[in-house]
């Protein structure tokens, strides 16, 4: 960030966006799709710009410099917790929003010890063992809607490899069932209002306190099977063994937390990015036969798709770069602003949001040529502010690798057994957002046919 960026001597508001309604501002605008919602404040007001969400002003920052000065400002100052307690209750007190921010840094290193190269390697087989057996009973032709597949996918492989084959093979439609309804307390208007109630609040409070309970149960058997001297290597065992710089080990609690917190940075991103890969790669045939001629130049005869051979997909790896360009998970990353936050000539006053937008961002003409062009070919900015799926700064997402190796052990076999068309117009199949999370039109139904090798 130059010198230039921020300014001692601020004096300019953020200016804000058209169209406000007297009582609730934009709230019911930005609600019913963030996405064109944000994209229409960077067109009208261009790299700063507010609106109001119910009385809660807020401060979208677009470009390089922008994002740069709201990912390094300290948390002192914008505050990722205060703007997302909307989480708490699905994570729980105590557990990374919900806890203290010395705690929260410490969990946060637990959670990216348990996801290091040396686990992900272990991770590996284990998913693609789940995506061999998916695949294993499917009609050499059909339809289906892919994203009910993928995201019933994901959620097994993310559990087998955070809770163990023994969870994963008991696991049932209860499981499933409570995870989609914490999944589905989280939308657009939690970041206005983070403790509204409701029908759907009622649910989340539920299905939290039953998962704390079947979590509970696991730690009981998981310490009765290592004091019969058994061993295990899944993320699981990892926060059993875990403890802060004091010592402590985690409470049955702060485990239950951990493994909610975890499900939804790693099961979320893989299910969205599956579907969206499968739509990209059926929308462009030859792109798809490209990756498809990668992966038997590589893989020959052999199904045994290792972690290193997952390494060695370059055609892939820009194929997925650029679905995670215009399909980034994540519309709005948001901080609160705790203290007055100078940018360049602007003062943003403290006890609003300052939010960040991947989905802006990725489709700034100055930084991306033809940036709603598809071109997995096309060169990205260099600079480390510009591209921004995961987020950035010291918040950025936990389970971003673990996710893109999901992602990319799922295709690997899938292409290699069956090919796909849409089974609608290519313009059907748009980004919509029923919780914070952009997904795939609903249903995300495509065609599938057995390849012949």
């Amino acid at each position: 960030m130059t010198d230039s960026a921020v300014q001692e001597t601020p004096t300019l508001a953020p200016p804000m966006i058209s169209g406000a309604k007297p009582d609730t501002g934009h709230f019911e605008e930005f609600c019913l799709n963030p996405a064109p919602f944000l994209m229409r404040c960077h067109e009208e007001c261009g790299e700063v710009s507010s609106f109001d969400l119910a009385g809660l002003k807020t401060t979208l920052l677009v470009g390089e410099e922008a994002h740069e000065a709201v990912y390094r400002a300290p948390d002192s100052q914008l505050s990722a917790a205060q703007a997302y307690q909307l989480m708490v209750p699905v994570f729980g007190q105590g557990i990374q929003y919900g806890a203290p921010p010395a705690i929260e840094r410490q969990q946060l290193k637990i959670q990216a010890a348990g996801l290091r190269h040396d686990r992900m390697v272990l991770y590996a087989p284990i998913i693609a063992k789940e995506v061999r057996e998916w695949i294993a009973d499917w009609p050499d032709q059909g339809e289906d809607d892919f994203y009910e597949r993928f995201t019933d996918l994901t959620l097994k492989t993310s559990t087998h490899c955070l809770m163990g084959a023994d969870f994963r093979a008991t696991m049932g439609d209860e499981f499933r069932g409570l995870y989609h309804d914490l999944e589905m307390s989280v939308d657009p208007a939690g970041l206005a209002d983070p403790h509204k109630h409701g029908a759907m609040a009622e649910r989340r409070d539920i299905a939290r306190a039953r998962l704390s309970e079947l979590i509970g149960e696991r730690v009981t058997k998981r310490k009765e099977a290592l004091a019969r001297g058994e061993e295990f290597h899944d993320m699981f065992q990892h926060y059993l063994d875990a403890t802060y710089a004091d010592g402590t080990a985690l409470t049955d609690h702060e485990i239950a937390g951990m493994v909610v917190w975890f499900m939804f940075a790693g099961h979320h991103t893989s299910g969205n990015t599956s579907s969206w890969v499968l739509v990209e790669l059926a929308r462009h045939p030859e792109l798809m036969a490209e990756i498809v001629a990668e992966l038997d130049d590589l893989l020959g005869d052999s199904d045994d798709v290792t972690f290193q051979a997952l390494r060695e997909m370059p055609k892939m790896d820009a194929f997925l770069d650029e679905v995670l360009r215009l399909h980034a998970p994540l519309v709005t990353l948001t901080r609160r602003v705790m203290h007055d936050f100078h940018y360049k000539d602007y003062l943003i006053e403290a006890g609003g949001n300052v939010m960040v937008s991947p989905y802006v961002a990725h489709r700034l003409p100055e930084l991306y040529e033809d940036p709603l062009v598809f071109n997995p070919k096309r060169t990205f900015p260099d600079g480390a502010f510009a591209y921004l799926p995961f987020g950035g700064g010291r918040h950025k997402c936990v389970g971003n690798a673990f996710a893109l190796l999901q992602v990319k052990t799922i295709f690997a076999y899938l292409l290699r057994k069956f090919e796909f068309e849409l089974s609608q117009p290519a313009e059907y199949y748009r980004d919509i957002m029923p919780s914070l999370i952009l997904r795939p039109s609903d249903p995300c139904r495509l065609r599938f046919r057995r390849r012949v090798r």
